[in-house]
């Protein structure tokens, strides 16, 4: 069973790793418990809305870039293909290749 709090702990702690931050800085810019937040990145805890935005405010991400993560995990482990966000060069090359030839 995949269980979302644990993929949403898990990708706090990836950014907060990637910003090279600690729990107590983020806790603490965040106003939240460092215990609580250690809690929510093991997904024991389930945080809320209000929790999320001001961690991801305390990680300069945006709630929106934590949740698309989120689901791209999930996902992945239900198998399904990953959506890329962009387009790929060489598919925009051939798109614009096939309409300036018309």
């Amino acid at each position: 069973m995949i269980l979302v709090r644990q993929e949403i702990g898990d990708v706090l702690r990836d950014f907060r790793l990637q910003k090279g931050r600690t729990l107590r800085q983020v806790a603490g810019k965040a106003s939240v418990a460092l215990g609580y937040l250690s809690e929510v990145e093991r997904g024991q805890k389930e945080a809320s809305s209000e929790i999320l935005a001001s961690v991801a405010e305390a990680l300069d991400v945006p709630i929106s870039t934590i949740m698309r993560e989120v689901g791209d995990r999930i996902a992945e482990l239900e198998g399904l293909q990953v959506i890329p966000d962009v387009v790929p060069d060489d598919l925009v090359a051939s798109v614009e290749s096939e309409f300036s030839l018309r």
